[in-house]
């Protein structure tokens, strides 16, 4: 008998703290950056703990619900692309 998941990709394990930290970093630093570039001038006027917390409230969901998760799609295409077997 066939099982619907016999032709799914194998489970990939969540990335390593180090696989983690380098792919928030991808995501974090060209979002600040677009981010500084988009919007500097307006906040370059603010106090530094605002300017961080209008920052923040831009990027975080920018990366978390943007794009972390393209991030790990391509991170488990790559992994098993790397695990399939030639037939």
């Amino acid at each position: 008998m066939s099982n619907a998941t016999d032709n799914s990709p194998p489970r990939v394990p969540p990335p390593t703290k180090h696989q983690l930290a380098l792919m928030i970093w991808l995501c974090v630093f060209p979002t600040l950056t677009a981010i500084n570039l988009a919007f500097g001038d307006q906040l370059r006027t603010m106090p530094p703990v605002l300017r961080t917390f209008v920052l923040a409230t831009i990027a975080v969901p920018i990366v978390i619900y943007g794009l972390m998760p393209h991030l790990h799609r391509l991170r488990a295409q790559l992994l098993n692309r790397d695990r399939q077997v030639p037939r």
